[in-house]
């Protein structure tokens, strides 16, 4: 089985904070012993509990972040 331990090392930006105190986040996150990538998804308050999210490389996240600039957003 998969090792499932993980640890918040950086806490770049809450999105949006949900009801009951959830938010989604983007943290960088370091998944069982591998190095930490940027990772977007829901979190409890407490950050032990976690929703289904996206997990990107640096450079992953930098062609999200192109193609989000190349949008026409109001």
């Amino acid at each position: 089985m998969d090792d499932f331990s993980f640890k918040i090392e950086e806490n770049v930006a809450v999105i949006f904070a949900g009801k009951g105190g959830w938010n989604l986040e983007l943290n960088k996150v370091a998944w069982g012993e591998r190095e930490a990538k940027y990772d977007l998804r829901s979190w409890s308050p407490d950050h032990k509990k976690m929703g289904k999210g996206l997990t990107f490389t640096q450079e992953e996240l930098k062609a999200l972040k192109d193609a989000l600039n190349a949008l026409p957003l109001n």
